[in-house]
């Protein structure tokens, strides 16, 4: 008897222990840490892995929770933790379609790429998109969209472009400031990425990024900072290449000195998906500032142990990680057990991403043959028009309910299309797609239909057979397609030009309707910069469409017709050559033999391509064109209109810390239409070389009607007019009298004011130094 009481109170007081552990809440996370084991806190750390290395996992494979999403955080029951779910983005959320023991679909909304979206300057847009996009992440049981892609467009050949918004730090961060917050009010966060210096993807995994602290500062890291300091991300993706010799995803520098320190952030950093790496230890990661290891693999986890036990890892730094990750966890729809439909609004989700596409398509030339009037048939060339590009390829594709094309968005608006054609390019993409997969490389893990749209050679037609559509045709569409997404970049003979059978069909079609007085419009679908100096001279208008999402063709005829006046400016310099950018000389060029054991960095680095200098320095994009006075094809910020507009009454007033800029800016022209007023400054001589001029500003006016006017007005804080003083580690704006230029573009400004400055500096880290002499760019 005695003994079964022993028994009964050994049971009940272990229960009663049991009973007593704590569940995570938003107030209880330092006993929650206090309670965990080490060998829990080491599997929090540590993704979820979901089956990344498996055979079809890099394509969408099945994830424990939610198929085909990129990670989780794992599940801690016992302490009320729950696991959590990454999903891949930025243009939407990117998870498999279809899914095992179900006939329901869970396609999501393809909305415009970053290159798009940026080119609307509109940040109150921007939110709406972010809006969406976080509430369709919510409803597919997600709880962080992977994404904005935030990097630079260093170079027109970076194969990920497309994702990213500008050349430009400052409107990079702006935008990417308005969609974080839109996502995020929905209660879902993102993982703005690629922290940092992620530049090119050839060899990404390994590739050393080399430059000054000034141009990571003023350059690489300046947008990041404007997203963490005005919209606080609940978490940052660290990239995969090396900077100045260290691994970013271990770079206490990048992670925790100027991410951390120099700026407060108080989100989680996770790394981008590689798993283990060489030279690269996940003790290194934790120490840095890493506090999710993702995808995740066991050994990780074992790693961090063993750190702990041996002394080469202090529990501190774990500690610390882990109350991050408790800090994320308790914001998260799966910690609210969120009741996920699996069902979004794709009605108004469409419109949106109608119209944010509409105000970033870019009117590059116009004659005055748009928009158009008593066009009823038209005759539709090249295969994109039939095979429209809504995104990119890789992790930033969207697998949608549907892509509208340039056939069905014209016969939506009425006007109809040359049936011939249409028989042509149909049967020619059936044989195409066929013909694609069958000759595809088995190391070109892109190259399939799971990551995203394929773009499939453009065809050649006999000037007979163009001569014969000009009968039946008003006028002739040409749309010219380019697609690139992630682990390779473009070439410029086939990607960045044109090929010998897009020009050539140029030629004809501007030849055989000129001839009879038709006009000729050239669509340009793709993510990313293309040549247009050798043949622009041709067609009688062009518009970038880039890949505008998938009501892209609606959004086109929109335009062509005249239900919306283009109000898209360029978010990058339009070069004439690809070489002509100062960056080219060290950029690398795509790589035939680039495998997937390479893009996941489990192989030996690229022979030649080992480390890319930033010779350039800060003179990326008009930084470089503007301050060396190179001739453009189109200049960054540039974009027409098919009403005109008048700058007037500039207003520039010193505020304590702050500048204030106003201007009233004046519909002039016939029709109604937005405006994009940017403000560059250019800053006196002082003891640091600066550029000609930088954005420092900007802002879109309503939808003004003929004759109406608004006045602008725009806050620049001191900070933001320095310049990183490498000497004294500090921000430095130097006093002296600075002249702010107003204007359509950047090589059009229309007016200008100055206003006289006091020194302004603030002290920073000294971080990310070089471990190499670099021969930078001087004026």
């Amino acid at each position: 008897m005695k003994k079964l009481l022993t028994i009964c109170f050994v049971a009940t007081t272990f229960g009663m222990t049991m009973n007593a552990q704590p569940k995570l809440s938003a107030d209880n996370i330092d006993e929650v840490l206090k309670a965990m084991t080490l060998e829990e806190k080491a599997k929090l750390l540590v993704g979820g892995a979901n089956n990344f290395f498996s055979a079809n996992a890099v394509v969408g494979g099945e994830a424990t929770l939610v198929a085909g999403a990129a990670g989780t955080t794992p599940e801690i029951a016992r302490l009320g933790i729950p696991a959590t779910v990454l999903t891949d983005g930025p243009a939407g959320v990117r998870i498999n379609p279809t899914r095992r023991g179900t006939d329901q679909t869970f396609y999501a909304t393809a909305f415009p790429i970053g290159s798009c979206l940026a080119s609307t300057w509109n940040t109150e847009l921007v939110g709406q998109v972010g809006q969406a996009i976080g509430n369709e992440t919510k409803e597919y049981r997600c709880d962080v969209i992977l994404g904005p892609g935030m990097n630079l467009h260093r170079n027109p050949l970076c194969g990920r472009n497309f994702e990213y918004y500008s050349e430009d730090p400052f409107l990079t961060g702006k935008i990417a400031a308005a969609y974080i917050n839109g996502v995020q009010k929905e209660d879902v966060g993102v993982s703005a990425k690629h922290f940092a210096v992620n530049s090119q993807e050839t060899d990404r995994t390994s590739v050393d990024e080399r430059l000054s602290q000034r141009a990571a500062r003023e350059i690489y890291l300046r947008g990041f900072e404007i997203a963490v300091r005005e919209s606080n991300p609940w978490t940052i993706m660290a990239s995969y290449n090396i900077i100045n010799g260290t691994h970013a995803m271990g770079n206490r520098d990048l992670l925790t000195s100027i991410l951390r320190d120099d700026w407060g952030y108080k989100g989680i950093v996770m790394t981008d998906w590689i798993g283990i790496r060489q030279g690269l230890t996940t003790i290194s990661e934790v120490q840095a500032g890493n506090d999710l290891m993702e995808p995740g693999q066991p050994a990780q986890v074992q790693e961090i142990i063993d750190g702990v036990k041996n002394g080469k890892l202090a529990i501190a730094d774990v500690d610390r990680n882990v109350r991050r990750m408790l800090e994320y966890i308790v914001k998260t729809p799966s910690f609210r057990k969120y009741p996920a439909s699996n069902k979004p609004d794709f009605t108004a989700h469409a419109a949106i991403t109608r119209q944010s596409a509409n105000e970033g398509i870019v009117l590059l030339k116009n004659n005055g043959t748009l928009p158009w009037k008593n066009i009823k048939s038209v005759a539709l060339f090249g295969e994109n028009s039939y095979d429209f590009l809504s995104g990119g390829t890789g992790s930033g594709c969207v697998h949608p309910p549907y892509v509208v094309d340039m056939l069905e968005g014209l016969k939506n608006a009425g006007i109809k299309s040359s049936e011939t054609l249409t028989d042509i390019y149909r049967k020619y993409i059936a044989y195409a797609r066929v013909k694609f997969q069958a000759e595809r490389h088995p190391a070109k893990w892109f190259q399939t239909e799971a990551m995203g749209q394929q773009k499939y050679p453009e065809i050649s037609l006999s000037p007979i057979a163009v001569e014969k559509e000009v009968r039946g045709a008003d006028a002739a569409i040409i749309t010219i397609g380019r697609q690139a997404g992630e682990g390779i970049d473009r070439d410029i003979e086939t990607e960045f030009n044109l090929i010998p059978e897009e020009r050539q069909l140029i030629f004809d079609v501007c030849q055989a309707f000129h001839a009879a007085g038709k006009p000729v419009v050239v669509i340009i679908n793709s993510g990313s910069v293309i040549e247009t100096a050798s043949w622009s001279g041709y067609p009688d208008a062009i518009l970038c469409a880039w890949q505008p999402g998938m009501e892209g063709g609606n959004s086109i005829a929109d335009l062509l017709t005249g239900k919306v006046n283009p109000s898209g400016k360029l978010t990058m310099t339009w070069p004439i050559a690809a070489t002509d950018h100062a960056s080219t000389k060290n950029f690398p060029g795509a790589l035939d033999d680039y495998s997937l054991m390479q893009m996941l960095g489990n192989g030996q680095p690229i022979p030649g391509h080992a480390y890319t200098n930033h010779e350039e320095d800060i003179y990326v994009g008009y930084r470089f064109f503007d301050t060396f006075k190179r001739d453009v094809a189109y200049p960054f910020g540039y974009g027409l209109s098919y009403t005109t507009f008048e700058y007037s009454k500039p207003v520039v007033k010193a505020k304590g810390q702050t500048v204030e800029v106003s201007i009233t800016v004046k519909n002039s022209g016939s029709v109604s239409g937005k405006e994009v007023a940017q403000v560059y400054v250019a800053a006196p001589k002082g003891r640091l070389e600066k550029p000609a001029q930088e954005l420092k500003a900007f802002a879109k006016t309503r939808e003004l009607q003929p004759g109406e006017s608004q006045t602008l007005t725009m806050t620049i804080p001191v900070r933001n007019l320095a310049s990183f003083d490498e000497a004294n580690s500090q921000w430095l704006t130097e006093a002296g009298t600075y002249t702010f230029r107003i204007g359509a573009n950047s090589r059009d400004i229309r007016c200008t004011a100055e206003a006289k400055l006091a020194e302004y500096t603030e002290q920073t880290s000294n971080a990310l130094a070089p471990k190499q002499k670099l021969n930078l760019l001087k004026q």
